[in-house]
C-alpha cells in the first residue's frame, strides 16, 4: 500500500507513539535525584535564593527587612510586597506622577526607582500621611476644594503637593503649577489642586 493510501489518522498515531516513547525514555534515563528535585521545585528555590538580595528600609514609620529581586521597582515593591496600593501605577515611565512617594523627605517617582536603591531609607506613601483618623491638612484641603474627580492620580498629586509646600515653591499660582507639572490630572482638576495647595500654605499647617 502506498503512503498516500494510508488513513489520515495513521500518521498522527505513529507520531503520538513516538512522542510518548521519547518522554518515557527520557524519564527512565533521568536520575532519581533530579526527578525528585523537580517535583519539589528545588530548582526554583535555589534560583530564588541566588536571585534575591536582602533589603532593609522604613515605610510609613514601620521597619521592613525582606528579600527582593534587584529588578523590582520601588512602586511594585510597595504594591505587591507590602500591599500598600494607595500609590498608583500610571504610565510606568515616570511621566504621570501617579506613583509619587517621599524618600527621605524628597518626592520621587517610585516607578523609576529600584527597591534595592532605597536600602536604609525612609519611605512615606499616601497611607502614611494621615495621623490615625485625622487627615493630613493637604488631604483635607483636596476634599474641601474638590481637587480630584476620578481620584486615580490623587495620591500622587497629594504627595507632590505636600513636597511643593515643603520646598517653598508656593510663591504664586504660576509657580505652584510649574512645580506640580510632573503630576498629570486627566480630569483637569488643576485649578482646584492649586487652590488646595494655597490654602495649606497660607494656613501655616505643618506638612
Amino acid at each position: 500500500m502506498k503512503s498516500s493510501d494510508q488513513k489520515p489518522n495513521e500518521g498522527d498515531s505513529r507520531r503520538d507513539f513516538l512522542k510518548k516513547s521519547s518522554v518515557i525514555t527520557a524519564i527512565a534515563l533521568t536520575p532519581g535525584v533530579a526527578v525528585k528535585a523537580a517535583e519539589n521545585k528545588a530548582d526554583e528555590r535555589f534560583a530564588e535564593l541566588f536571585e534575591k538580595i536582602p533589603l532593609k528600609l522604613t515605610v510609613n514609620n514601620k521597619a521592613y527587612q525582606t528579600m527582593v529581586e534587584p529588578r523590582v521597582t520601588l512602586l511594585d515593591y510597595l504594591r505587591e510586597e507590602l500591599h500598600l496600593t494607595g500609590t498608583k501605577k500610571g504610565c510606568d515611565h515616570g511621566q504621570c506622577g501617579a506613583c509619587t512617594v517621599h524618600v527621605d523627605g524628597q518626592r520621587v517617582n517610585s516607578c523609576l526607582s529600584l527597591a534595592v536603591m532605597n536600602e536604609g531609607k525612609k519611605i512615606t506613601t499616601i497611607e502614611g500621611l494621615a495621623n490615625g483618623e485625622t487627615l493630613h491638612p493637604m488631604q483635607a484641603a483636596f476634599i474641601k476644594h474638590d481637587g480630584f474627580q476620578c481620584g486615580y492620580c490623587t495620591p500622587g498629586q497629594i504627595m507632590s503637593a505636600v513636597a511643593c509646600v515643603r520646598e517653598g515653591h508656593t510663591g504664586s499660582r504660576a509657580e505652584i503649577s510649574e512645580y506640580m507639572s510632573g503630576n498629570i490630572c486627566r480630569c483637569g482638576a488643576y485649578p482646584n489642586i492649586v487652590d488646595a495647595i494655597i490654602e495649606v500654605k497660607e494656613g501655616g499647617a505643618t506638612v
